[in-house]
C-alpha cells in the first residue's frame, strides 16, 4: 500500500480566497454608433479616407478596428522608440534603403491603409503617408492623439485639406456606465461607476486597467442592500497603474515628492500655506502635474493635482508612518463637507442643479469612511433632481448605513425608488403626506398651498441663499444637538419645509418660475409651451423633469413633426435618467419598437412566457427571444422584470 501525501487544507482554503470573484469577459465596444457609421462610409470605395483625432485613451484604435472589420487592409503604426529610423513604420512592407519615390510606387496597390499612432511616426513614414494622401489612390484611415507633438507631414493632414477629420470626444458617462456594466459582468453601484469614470477621465485603457485590477484583487464586493457590486478602499497598485503614474511616482526630487504627497492627502491647498515652496510648485505646474485654481482676486489660488488618479495612487504607495503624518492635514474635512453641502443646497434653492464639484464627499465614499447622514441626504436630493435616480438611491443608502433612522435619507430613498418604479417602504415619519399630482414620485410633505407657492417663487429669486451656518454640522444638528430648523438651508431633505421648487409647484397653484410655467402649459394643453419649459429645465439640469415635459408635449402637439421632435427629445433625456419609470414617461419608449416587438413586449409584460407568446402569435420560440433581446436593447431594460413599468404607468400598479 502506497502512502499518500496529506493535503494542506489551510493552503487550499487560502488559495480559494484569492480566486477571482467575477468573470473576465472581453472588453465590449459601446457607443460611437454615429462615428462608426461615418468611418465606414469614409473608408468605402471612391473615398479618400479620414483622419481620426482625440484625447489619449478615447478609443480611436477600437473604433477603427470595428469600422474595418472584415475588410482587406494594410496596417502600420508609429512607436516612440523608432521615431529616428527611416520608414520604421513600413519596415514590414518595404525593402531596406528604399527611397520615398520608390515607396510610393510599391504601395500604390494598397487599397486601404490604417495608420495607428500617426503622431509617433518617423519623418520618412509621415512623408510617405502624406504623399499617399496627395496621390489619392489609397484610402487612408489615420489615427492620432490630440495635443501630442507630431511630424510636420502629419500636422498638415490634421488641417483637413487632404483628409476629412473626425475629432472624438471622451465617451459620455451614460456610455461609460453601459460599458462598465457589460465589462464587469455584474451590475455596478452608481457611486463605484462615478469613481471609476472620474479616475479614468475618459481614458478607456486606464478604465480597463482599473476594472481588471479590482477584479483580480477581489476589491468588488456585493452590496446586500441593493444587490449591486461596489468598490470601497484604496486604488489597487498594479504595474500597469504604476506605469501610468510614473510622472509622479518616479519623481526623484525630494522637495517635489513632498509637495505631491501633501496634495495627495489634503488637496486643494492654498498656494501660501506653510511648507509649500513656490519654486517647486512652478516646476510641477510646468510639467503638467499640478494646476492652480482661483478667481484672480485677493485670495491666494489653491493648488491641486491635475490627474485624478495620481492622488489615490500616491496615498496607496505611501508608507504607514508617512501616511499618518500627511493625513494630519485632513482635519478640516468636516468644514469642507459643510461648505459642499451648503453650496448644493444653494444650487437647489436657486433652481440650478447643473453638475457641480463635490470632491470631499466623493473622497469619503471612496475611502470607505462613514458619510454623515445630513450630507448624504443633500447629495441624494441633488442627484434625484438631476434625474440621476440610482445615484440618489446610493447616496441615501450611504447615509442610512451610519444613521439607519435618518428621515431625510429615508425620504430621498423612497422618492428615488418610486421614480424608478421600485417602491421602497418608508416609515410614516418620513413618508410624503399626499400623492404627487404632477406625475412624478411623491415629494416631501408640504404645508398650505400658499406657503408652497411662495417657496417655489422664492427658489428662482436672484438673491443668493445664505450659507450653512458654521455652527451647524453636516449630520444635521446644531452645537447643542438640536435638529436644524425647518426651512433653513441646511435642513435635511424630508423634513416639514424642505421642499424642492418642483415639489412645491406640483402641489400648489401655478406661480412664477420655470416650474410654474411648466404646470401652466400642462394645464392649458400648450405643447409649444411645454417644449419651451422643457428646454429651460434641461438647461438648469433638471433632466427628468425636462423629459417629462417633452413627453407631455408630444401628446398635445397637433403638428405630427413637432410631436415626433418632442418625443425624440424626451426619449434622449429619459435615457440619461438611470431607468426612470414615471407616469409621464409611461409608454414613451414603446414607440421606438417595431410593431412585432410591441406585441411581444406587451405580452411579456403581462407575464406570458416565451413559449406561450410563440404559440399565441404563431412564431418560433427562438424568434420571440430574438425580438425580446432587440427590445431590451432599445428600451434599456436588462430583462422582462422591467417591462411592466414600460408598458403601464407605475401609479396604476400597487406597490
Amino acid at each position: 500500500m502506497s502512502m499518500r501525501t496529506p493535503v494542506d487544507v489551510t493552503t487550499s482554503v487560502r488559495d480559494a480566497r484569492t480566486l477571482r470573484p467575477l468573470p473576465s469577459p472581453p472588453w465590449p465596444f459601446t457607443g460611437r454608433d454615429e462615428e462608426l457609421e461615418l468611418l465606414r462610409r469614409s473608408s468605402g470605395a471612391g473615398r479618400p479616407g479620414v483622419m481620426v483625432t482625440g484625447p489619449p485613451g478615447c478609443g480611436r484604435s477600437r473604433l477603427a478596428a470595428e469600422a474595418v472589420r472584415g475588410t482587406d487592409l494594410v496596417r502600420v503604426a508609429g512607436t516612440p522608440e523608432t521615431r529616428r529610423t527611416a520608414f520604421a513604420a513600413f519596415a514590414h512592407l518595404l525593402p531596406e534603403g528604399v527611397t520615398l519615390h520608390r515607396a510610393v510606387q510599391l504601395l500604390a496597390g494598397v487599397r486601404l491603409l490604417l495608420v495607428d499612432d500617426a503622431h509617433l511616426l518617423d519623418d520618412d513614414s509621415a512623408a510617405l503617408v502624406h504623399h499617399l494622401a496627395v496621390h489619392g489612390r489609397t484610402r487612408l484611415l489615420v489615427l492620432a492623439t490630440d495635443g501630442a507633438p507630431a511630424p510636420g507631414a502629419v500636422a498638415r493632414l490634421r488641417s483637413g485639406d487632404l483628409l476629412p477629420r473626425l475629432a472624438l470626444e471622451p465617451l459620455p458617462r451614460e456610455d461609460i456606465t453601459r460599458l462598465l456594466a457589460t465589462a464587469a459582468g455584474v451590475p455596478l453601484e452608481p457611486l463605484t461607476v462615478n469613481r471609476l469614470h472620474r479616475l479614468a477621465r475618459g481614458d478607456l485603457g486606464l478604465l480597463r486597467d482599473l476594472l481588471e485590477a479590482l477584479r483580480d484583487q477581489g476589491a468588488l464586493r456585493r452590496d446586500p442592500a441593493g444587490g449591486e457590486w461596489r468598490w470601497r478602499g484604496p486604488v489597487p497598485v498594479t504595474p500597469a497603474l504604476r506605469e501610468r503614474a510614473a510622472a509622479v511616482l518616479g519623481r526623484s526630487c525630494p522637495e517635489e515628492r513632498e509637495v505631491l504627497d501633501r496634495l495627495a492627502f489634503a488637496e486643494p491647498l492654498p498656494v501660501g500655506v506653510e511648507g509649500l515652496d513656490l519654486g517647486v510648485l512652478e516646476r510641477l505646474e510646468m510639467d503638467g502635474l499640478v494646476r492652480a485654481d482661483g478667481d484672480g482676486g485677493d485670495r491666494d489660488p489653491t493648488v491641486r493635482l491635475v490627474h485624478p488618479v495620481h492622488g489615490p495612487l500616491l496615498r496607496a504607495v505611501a508608507g504607514r508612518l508617512r501616511a499618518r503624518r500627511l493625513a494630519e492635514g485632513r482635519g478640516a474635512w468636516r468644514a469642507a463637507l459643510e461648505a459642499e453641502a451648503g453650496e448644493l443646497v444653494r444650487r437647489i434653492d436657486g433652481a440650478d442643479v447643473r453638475s457641480g464639484v463635490a470632491p470631499v464627499g466623493e473622497w469619503l465614499v471612496g475611502e470607505g469612511e462613514t458619510v454623515p447622514a445630513g450630507y448624504a441626504g443633500v447629495r441624494a436630493r441633488f442627484a434625484r433632481l438631476r434625474g440621476e435616480l440610482r445615484e440618489a438611491v446610493a447616496w441615501a443608502r450611504e447615509g442610512l448605513a451610519g444613521a439607519p433612522g435618518d428621515a431625510g435619507c429615508l425620504g430621498e430613498l423612497g422618492s428615488a425608488t418610486a421614480q424608478l418604479g421600485e417602491f421602497t417602504p418608508v416609515p410614516a415619519s418620513a413618508a410624503p403626506s399626499r400623492p404627487d399630482p404632477g406625475g412624478c414620485a411623491p415629494g416631501p410633505p408640504v404645508g398650505p398651498d400658499r406657503a408652497a407657492s411662495s417657496r417655489a417663487g422664492r427658489a428662482e429669486s436672484p438673491q443668493p441663499s445664505p450659507s450653512v451656518p458654521p455652527s451647524r454640522t453636516v449630520d444635521g444638528r446644531g452645537p447643542g444637538g438640536g435638529a436644524l430648523g425647518a426651512g433653513e438651508p441646511g435642513a435635511r431633505p424630508g423634513t416639514q419645509d424642505a421642499v424642492t421648487p418642483y415639489d412645491a409647484v406640483r402641489q400648489a397653484s401655478p406661480g412664477g418660475g420655470v416650474f410654474a410655467r411648466h404646470a401652466d402649459a400642462l394645464a392649458r394643453g400648450d405643447g409649444p409651451g411645454l417644449d419651451d419649459a422643457a428646454a429651460e429645465l434641461e438647461e438648469r439640469g433638471f433632466l427628468l423633469f425636462a423629459a417629462e415635459a417633452h413627453a407631455q408635449a408630444a401628446q398635445l402637439h397637433r403638428d405630427p413633426r413637432a410631436a415626433r421632435t418632442a418625443r425624440t427629445r424626451a426619449v434622449a433625456l429619459a435615457r440619461r435618467c438611470q431607468g426612470a419609470r414615471t407616469p409621464a414617461l409611461a409608454g414613451l419608449t414603446l414607440g421606438e419598437l417595431t410593431t412585432r416587438q410591441r406585441q411581444i413586449v406587451t405580452l411579456a409584460a403581462a407575464g406570458l412566457s416565451n413559449r406561450q407568446i410563440a404559440e399565441r402569435l404563431t412564431l418560433s420560440v427562438r424568434t420571440v427571444g430574438n425580438h425580446l433581446y432587440g427590445a431590451y436593447t432599445r428600451l434599456g431594460a436588462s430583462d422582462r422584470t422591467a417591462l411592466p413599468w414600460l408598458v403601464e404607468p407605475p401609479d396604476s400598479r400597487t406597490a
